[in-house]
């Protein structure tokens, strides 16, 4: 228990640059993987063991995405950043979060079912209102008030929290195209169907394009993390 007590912001660190490689790295195996997802010339089992590919993947980077807030803000409490988590309030934030990685966990094992789709649903509407306080807490800190305590040298901080923000909202989009994928596969199952086969590349493609703002948005998070520049 020392151990845990002497090196807490040590072992934080390295849990947080874990989930942050997982986050990348799960990101880039979901993009390889839906070209064969959208693959006509492929038998639709064969894109449907890709399909199921990709969300093995991607469950590691939902993973690492949860994760990635709580402990940056553990650590901003640490840096003293975040007054309102000392004593109890640092318990409360991990349960939040604990359900919520239980959520996306639920929405995972069951993405075959109804309950599933529902679960994801769900989850997608929880983030709109944490986006919206994310980016609230980050531009107010940034203006030097506002729960988060920032001041000259430190605005790295709320501009993270702003930049991981956006990168919610990029990956809620990434998220509900994976939602479509097992309705539209679905209807797929049931016989050849050009709208749902021009929908889903449509939709792909889209997601492309977001991968690119997605990656670029992460490496950014990573840089401010990492190099602390203002």
């Amino acid at each position: 228990m020392e151990f845990l007590t002497t090196n807490e912001l040590s072992i934080l660190r390295w849990i947080h640059i874990l989930a942050m490689v997982y986050w990348l790295g799960g990101e880039w195996g979901v993009f390889q993987t839906s070209y064969n997802v959208t693959n006509r010339n492929l038998s639709l089992e064969e894109r449907r063991r890709h399909m199921e590919t990709a969300y093995r993947i991607d469950i590691l980077a939902r993973t690492g995405i949860v994760l990635l807030l709580p402990l940056g803000l553990h650590m901003g409490k640490i840096y003293g950043f975040v007054p309102f988590l000392d004593g109890a309030g640092i318990w409360w934030m991990w349960l939040f979060f604990a359900i919520w990685l239980a959520m996306t966990w639920t929405a995972f094992i069951k993405r075959e079912t109804d309950i599933g789709v529902k679960v994801t649903k769900t989850e997608e509407m929880l983030r709109y209102p944490l986006i919206v306080v994310l980016f609230i807490v980050a531009f107010m800190a940034l203006d030097g008030s506002g729960p988060i305590v920032s001041g000259e040298g430190n605005h790295w901080y709320p501009a993270k929290i702003g930049l991981y923000a956006f990168a919610l909202c990029i990956g809620l989009f990434l998220r509900v195209v994976m939602r479509r994928w097992t309705v539209r596969f679905r209807k797929l199952a049931e016989g050849p169907d050009a709208a749902e086969e021009a929908a889903l590349e449509r939709e792909i493609g889209q997601a492309r394009i977001a991968a690119y703002i997605y990656w670029i948005t992460i490496s950014g998070v990573c840089f401010l993390g990492a190099v602390k520049p203002f």
